[in-house]
């Protein structure tokens, strides 16, 4: 980025050469006409980075009513932790249809990249892996929903940025400018400003112990889902090496086929299935509402992981954390108009810092994309001297 490393995927896209040169219908024209053309190069830049306004908005949306949707699950009668974490993950045949149709169209986005396709045994491999990770994840962050208020998690959850820098740092040779430093530091305040709430905002009848395992199992959440960006970023650059909307679908049904299989059977050795008949019967907003919040909650939280899984896929998994920890402030708000939860001076401030260190990481990726562009202007031209 500005020297700073994109998501391989998205320095494949920048660094191929979009050249589009007028040739002379026939040679009476001169070399002198032969200039190339930068407009289909320009109009895929803005094609892309409307893709990832896209995903950003989509995914704000769907994390947000994930959260205050899992929320209500705990605070109108839900009890299970395993139900907790299924709903995180079991939200993928939603996007089966979508996917049956590329695989059967073969419909791709971006440039493919001709490579040599991973054997059957590493893409298991991979595939466990991620799922293994997303399923750990959603099980402890379950925890945290239901022994944690909001403020407090969401404080926890900024730190992943922390974790995502330093996983980056190791698997995809990440580096950090000063604009990039500067929206970690901001986004980290942000969330960390929240803490002031927890005191008066602590669940009732949540007991110290209880209230230390939320947070300890929350803390090593955001430490493996900070991981599990990275894995991602460096699954797209080094093992599937190919470019297209199909393959983010492939990241994303299997590694939450797999994370469901695991929630699955730990859901099943628990034994906490027996309760659920009484959970939906005692659900204080009743039956049908009990179905439904679960339903909305496991649909929403799959559209987040598309597009965490798609932003790592057009820039970086960074990229991706940055656009979560700005969420973060967001879900308190949300709580608010939702639930009637109390704005004060402390969540403002917060918004205020998210805000800052959002447009902070906005304005490097812009950096990146003007020298990124003159690059590419110097490459066509260069090329067009040299068939003159």
């Amino acid at each position: 980025m500005h020297s700073t490393q994109l998501s391989s995927m998205a320095e494949a896209q920048h660094t191929q050469p979009h050249i589009m040169e007028s040739k002379a219908a026939n040679s009476s024209t001169g070399p002198a006409s032969e200039t190339p053309d930068f407009r289909p190069h320009h109009q895929s830049n803005i094609i892309r980075w409307l893709r990832i306004a896209l995903y950003t908005i989509v995914g704000f949306s769907g994390s947000a009513t994930a959260s205050l949707l899992t929320r209500l699950y705990y605070e109108k009668g839900g009890t299970s932790k395993w139900v907790g974490t299924l709903l995180q993950v079991v939200g993928f045949p939603v996007l089966l249809p979508y996917y049956l149709v590329l695989r059967r169209k073969g419909v791709n986005t971006t440039a493919a990249v001709e490579a040599r396709p991973p054997s059957l045994l590493s893409l298991v491999c991979v595939y466990v892996y991620l799922g293994l990770l997303v399923s750990g994840n959603a099980y402890l962050f379950s925890v945290g929903f239901e022994y944690l208020p909001v403020s407090v998690l969401s404080l926890i959850s900024g730190s992943q940025l922390a974790f995502n820098a330093f996983f980056s740092y190791f698997l995809n040779s990440q580096k950090l400018t000063p604009f990039i430093i500067n929206s970690l530091f901001l986004l980290t305040v942000s969330s960390v400003t929240l803490v002031a709430n927890s005191d008066s905002e602590r669940p009732p009848g949540v007991s110290d112990g209880k209230y230390v395992l939320g947070a300890v199992c929350s803390l090593i959440a955001t430490a493996m889902g900070g991981l599990s960006l990275a894995s991602q970023q460096m699954v797209f650059r080094k093992v599937l090496k190919r470019q297209s909307v199909k393959v983010v679908m492939d990241v994303v049904i299997y590694q939450s086929l797999v994370a469901s299989i695991v929630t699955s059977i730990g859901f099943l050795a628990s034994g906490e299935w027996k309760g659920l008949k009484r959970e939906m019967e005692g659900y204080a907003l009743g039956k049908s509402s009990y179905v439904n919040t679960l339903v909305w909650t496991a649909v929403s939280w799959q559209v987040c992981i598309f597009c965490g899984v798609a932003l790592v896929f057009e820039l970086s998994a960074l990229f991706a954390n940055v656009i979560g920890a700005f969420g973060v402030p967001i879900t308190p708000i949300a709580a608010m108009i939702v639930f009637h939860d109390k704005m004060n001076g402390i969540k403002g401030i917060s918004m205020v810092l998210a805000l800052w260190g959002f447009l902070s990481y906005v304005y490097q990726q812009y950096l990146d994309e003007r020298i990124s562009n003159g690059e590419t202007k110097k490459q066509s031209i260069s090329v067009s001297e040299s068939e003159v």
